[in-house]
């Protein structure tokens, strides 16, 4: 896939995150957002530790308690990830790790989840 596909690939999640209902839990400038996660996909795919040289170590749960995420937030951003990656070809994605990868972000998002339903 490569590091640059990564990085279009969540700057093209981050384009979807900005219209979603979650948008107000992202900073202002969304396309310098989208390289924190690639920085880390980068890592997860195989490729050198980007996020742990640049922002230490990830420790994704810590740094997200401070966002009230329920199951709805959780459902919009894994709908925005899947709509991203509806077009696998546009990043150069290997079709065969596809199903693999959206499962790791459904399990990785429902470890996300720090509110639970009123």
């Amino acid at each position: 896939m490569g590091e640059a596909n990564i990085f279009r690939m969540c700057e093209g999640f981050y384009a979807e995150l900005e219209t979603s209902a979650v948008r107000h839990m992202f900073p202002q400038d969304m396309k310098e957002a989208s390289k924190k996660i690639a920085a880390f996909l980068v890592g997860l795919f195989g490729g050198p530790p980007l996020f742990q040289e640049l922002y230490g170590a990830p420790q994704m749960r810590a740094r997200h308690l401070g966002f009230a995420i329920d199951e709805a937030a959780r459902q919009t951003w894994l709908n925005c990830f899947k709509k991203t990656l509806e077009h696998p070809d546009k990043y150069n994605f290997p079709s065969e790790y596809l199903p693999g990868f959206i499962r790791f972000i459904d399990e990785f998002s429902a470890w996300m989840v720090n509110r639970k339903p009123a």
